[in-house]
């Protein structure tokens, strides 16, 4: 006869604050995906609509297409400046790490070992010593106990 396999607890039930908060998360999921789903579309059709205007035989593309390239210029403009603030916000971030977090982490360090020391020295001075003063005095009343001197 086969023995039965061992069966896992089942998982803890949930409580209602987790579950509405879990509801919650999936309605914003869901809302979120709206939204760039309804963007996409609405980003297909404009670029749709521009496309067929700009097929017209009337349309001057040649000033589109300037306009077009500033904008780009621009934009690379807007972009360079941001990759700028984010080269000073990385050698911010770094400075704090190597100034700030490193003396923190190495004082805590310093700390953690002196408390260990700390609680060596009582395990072995203060500690020790009352446990071995304990087991005299257990075994001194148990003999004035079985000498009939001291009663249960």
């Amino acid at each position: 006869m086969a023995t039965p396999l061992s069966t896992p607890e089942p998982a803890p039930q949930p409580t209602p604050d987790e579950l509405a908060a879990q509801r919650e998360q999936e309605q914003q999921m869901k809302r979120t995906m709206t939204g760039v789903i309804i963007g996409a579309v609405i980003l297909l059709a404009l670029l749709g609509t521009a496309i067929y205007f700009l097929l017209q035989p009337a349309t001057p593309t040649d000033k589109i297409r300037d306009i077009f390239i500033i904008v780009v210029a621009l934009e690379s403009l807007v972009i360079g400046v941001a990759l700028i603030v984010l080269i000073v916000q990385l050698a911010s971030l770094t400075n704090l790490l190597q100034n700030e977090v490193r003396p923190i982490l190495k004082a805590t360090n310093d700390t953690v070992n002196n408390l260990r020391g700390t609680a060596e020295f009582l395990g072995e001075n203060v500690v020790e010593p009352v446990i071995k003063l304990n087991g005299y005095l257990a075994g001194l009343y148990r003999m004035l106990e079985l000498m009939g001197i001291k009663k249960k």
